[in-house]
């Protein structure tokens, strides 16, 4: 069961973030389906019969703000799209919050990568399979 339908982030400048989330949700193979002056739409909106899609929105917001427990995570199809979600954010203006890795307090394949968009939300991929590459 997929938890989430869709999501809203709030920025309080879109035109400073949108290179950020293009390449985030690129890199996770999210196609941008809109893209106004004030919000950015990724991903599809669910319709009658067909569940199993999910979107995001990013809004510009006066009163938007930030809070440390709050945050967004994406699942991503390999823990390549994770190196590569985090390698787009850090080259579009995101800031460090936990490199690409396993995080075995979570579970043993938990491999995640957080960052910070340019207003301080903070974003995660994860996957959570095993890998199939050797290292």
């Amino acid at each position: 069961m997929q938890l989430l339908d869709h999501v809203s982030i709030s920025v309080s400048n879109i035109a400073k973030c949108v290179g950020f989330y293009d390449a985030l949700m690129e890199s996770l193979g999210c196609e941008k389906v809109y893209e106004t002056q004030t919000s950015l739409g990724y991903g599809v909106r669910c319709t009658a019969g067909q569940e199993s899609h999910s979107c995001l929105a990013v809004y510009e917001s006066e009163t938007a703000n930030t809070d440390e427990f709050r945050h967004w995570c994406f699942k991503a199809p390999s823990r390549e799209a994770v190196i590569s979600f985090y390698n787009a954010g850090i080259t579009s203006g995101g800031k460090c919050g936990g490199e690409p890795g396993l995080r075995s307090h979570y579970h043993a394949n938990y491999f995640g990568a957080f960052l910070y968009d340019p207003f301080g939300n903070r974003v995660e991929a994860v996957y959570h399979g095993v890998n199939t590459k050797q290292n």
